[in-house]
């Protein structure tokens, strides 16, 4: 073989290598995906809740196509350690942040010092499921109806506790609606999450928690709660022997939330991609939908365009309640 063309050959072997080593990093990651890793999700709420229930049954979908998925429980200051996790973590699709409108919505309003911006940090995959809210009382609450619970709440002026699943999450400011509405004085309890906060209003250590739907269905066969309310603006199918606090004749208490996945911002755009799809399929088929309806929540499969839509909104929503009733969280 001529030795000019050997050098030419050789010259274009060592071009091919020096342009292999200068790809992007997030090109090496985009080519890399799935690697062989599990896609960890962090979830900022003990184990047991519902957003669990969720991601094991999205796991269960995408694991032929993506590998397998575990759940990461981070729990502590109202979920933003699992954030705050997720925006410094790897951008290679295999950490992802299961965010909640508490997250994501609330929390911009509610802390002074909050240390991420939900649409500025995260690259927004999909928005999985939304819900709806309920009143859950204890079966001793001497009341088994919406105006019962109110008069008798009434009549207790301060001495009501309530719980939430956080301070600054939906179920917190369900019961500040409350209280603006029929004018009670319940005293909000935050918990670090609903499992503990369920075990509680349960034995009877406090008296009223404004639950997810999943959740208060999830306890009713144990004969110790009674569930007097939901929050949507109609009847939830899921309970539709119960009235919404609309129908009772407080109109605007009112609460949906919802639970969306997110990669860390730097996320190579086709890794980004290939989650939004895989995810989205596994939203949209027909095991994961009847998980989630058994457990409270409708699937929604948005896209990032509405997902991002729906965070504007809801932002700007509950920050006019967070003025209203003058709450600041402590940071």
């Amino acid at each position: 073989m001529h030795p000019a063309f050997l050098r030419r050959r050789g010259a274009l072997a060592t071009l091919g290598a020096l342009a292999l080593c200068a790809l992007p990093l997030s090109t090496a990651h985009a080519q890399a995906f799935p690697n062989g890793q599990p896609i960890k999700v962090l979830i900022g709420v003990p184990a047991g809740g519902t957003q669990d229930v969720l991601t094991r049954a999205i796991a269960q979908e995408v694991r032929d196509s993506l590998g397998p998925v575990i759940i990461d429980n981070r729990s502590g200051a109202a979920g933003r350690i699992a954030v705050d996790a997720v925006k410094t973590a790897a951008p290679d699709g295999h950490t992802l942040l299961l965010g909640t409108a508490g997250m994501m919505t609330m929390f911009p309003s509610a802390y002074k010092n909050l240390s991420y911006d939900p649409i500025k940090d995260f690259q927004p995959i999909v928005n999985a499921a939304r819900f709806e809210l309920a009143l859950v009382v204890n079966k001793d609450v001497p009341a088994n109806t919406l105006p019962e619970f109110i008069a008798w709440a009434r009549s207790q002026g301060d001495k009501v506790s309530f719980a939430s699943y956080g301070a600054g999450t939906p179920s917190h400011f369900l019961g500040e609606m409350l209280n603006r509405a029929a004018g009670l004085k319940m005293v909000h309890v935050p918990y670090r999450g609903s499992t503990p906060a369920r075990q509680d209003v349960m034995g009877g250590q406090i008296p009223v928690y404004f639950d997810t739907v999943g959740g208060a269905q999830q306890m009713l066969p144990s004969g110790r709660i009674k569930v007097l309310a939901t929050s949507g603006e109609k009847r939830s199918p899921l309970m539709p022997a119960l009235p919404s606090f609309v129908e009772g004749g407080y109109k605007d208490v009112v609460a949906t939330a919802w639970f969306a996945y997110y990669a860390p911002l730097k996320t190579p755009k086709p890794v980004v991609d290939k989650l939004r799809a895989e995810f989205t399929r596994a939203v949209n088929s027909r095991e994961v939908r009847q998980q989630l309806l058994a457990n409270g929540m409708y699937p929604v499969a948005d896209d990032a365009n509405a997902l991002v839509k729906t965070m504007r909104e809801d932002t700007a929503r509950w920050g006019t309640i967070m003025k209203a009733v003058n709450f600041q969280a402590n940071d």
